[in-house]
C-alpha cells in the first residue's frame, strides 16, 4: 500500500487551469453576489485553490452529498447529508465539483438548489468523465476531461484514502494502490 497510483494530471497543470477558470469566473460574476458551494468532501481541495485566484468578492458554504458509501461505484441512492448554511435566493450560485460522472447526483442536486431559487445556477467541475454519463449535466467550468477509470487525488478519494496527492492520479485496484 506504499506505492501511490500513477500520475495522470501533475499539480502544475491542475494549478495552470485554476488559474484560467479563476480569470474566467472574475470575468463571468463581476457584480455579481456570487456563493460558490463546494461538495464534500471531495471539492475541497480544489475549491481552497479556485478561489485564490478569483479576484472578485465571494462568499463559500459547502454541502455534502452522498451516492458512494465507501466503495468505488455509485449506490444510486443520493442522500443529503450536510446542507447549506448560506440563504442562495436571489443569488448567483457557482456550485464547485471535484469530478461529475454519471451525472445522478449533481442532476439531483441542481434540480435541488434550483427550487432555493438562486438568481442563477452553474457548475464547475474539475474533472468531466463524460464516458461515464448517464444523464446530461450542463457543466460551465470544466478543468480537465478524463477517461472512464476511478480517479483519485486532490481531494478525490476510495474509501477515504488518497485525497492528500497532489495531483490526479489513476486508481489501480489490481495493483493495491
Amino acid at each position: 500500500m506504499g506505492t501511490k497510483p500513477p500520475v495522470l494530471i501533475s499539480q502544475e497543470r491542475i494549478e495552470s487551469r485554476l488559474r484560467e477558470l479563476g480569470a474566467d469566473i472574475s470575468r463571468d460574476y463581476r457584480g455579481a453576489d456570487l456563493i460558490m458551494v463546494g461538495i464534500l468532501k471531495g471539492a475541497f481541495v480544489v475549491l481552497a485553490d479556485l478561489v485564490r485566484f478569483v479576484e472578485i468578492p465571494l462568499r463559500i458554504d459547502f454541502m455534502a452529498v452522498s451516492s458512494y458509501g465507501m466503495g468505488t461505484s455509485t449506490s444510486g441512492v443520493v442522500s443529503i447529508t450536510k446542507d447549506l448554511d448560506l440563504d442562495i435566493q436571489g443569488r448567483d450560485v457557482l456550485v464547485v465539483e471535484d469530478i461529475v460522472d454519471t451525472g445522478l447526483t449533481l442532476d439531483y442536486l441542481l434540480r435541488t438548489l434550483k427550487t432555493r431559487g438562486p438568481s442563477s445556477l452553474s457548475l464547475f467541475a474539475l474533472l468531466d468523465k463524460k464516458e461515464a454519463r448517464e444523464v446530461p449535466v450542463d457543466i460551465t467550468y470544466r478543468g480537465f476531461e478524463v477517461p472512464n477509470r476511478f480517479i483519485v487525488g486532490y481531494g478525490l478519494d476510495c474509501g477515504e484514502r488518497h485525497r492528500e496527492l497532489p495531483y490526479i492520479g489513476i486508481l489501480e485496484e489490481e495493483k493495491g494502490y
